[in-house]
């Protein structure tokens, strides 16, 4: 369980997780796309900040969730259709909350999707 979840999220971890996005972004960076995978790390890194409201926190979740979850309303085997729900549900999620992405979540996002298209070959 990711420590800085707010008291209402703390069961969230069955649909969400780090690890689990981790893998999941590790899996599909390429098929996903870099744009898809710059934003699920820029929503990860508000999620993780301490500033970021419980509310906020919660869409975030239920983003990176959506993205996780290996059941979804576009199976993401589908070549070029399959994450275009997943970045729906990130943009989204994002748009709701970007009043709290700060710059450093930003370029901490960019840093590691670099190194992760990095060591994919791309």
């Amino acid at each position: 369980m990711d420590p800085q979840l707010p008291a209402p999220y703390r069961g969230a971890e069955r649909w969400y997780s780090a690890p689990s996005l981790w893998r999941k972004l590790s899996r599909c960076a390429l098929v996903a796309g870099r744009k898809t995978v710059l934003t699920a790390i820029t929503l990860y890194h508000c999620l993780r900040d301490n500033d970021t409201p419980a509310w906020a926190k919660g869409v975030i979740m239920g983003a990176l969730g959506y993205l996780v979850l290996p059941v979804d309303l576009v199976p993401d085997i589908i070549p070029g259709a399959g994450y275009g729900d997943d970045w729906a549900a990130l943009v989204a999620a994002l748009g709701t909350v970007a009043t709290y992405v700060k710059d450093i979540h930003k370029v901490k996002a960019a840093a590691q999707t670099e190194r992760l298209f990095g060591l994919k070959g791309h």
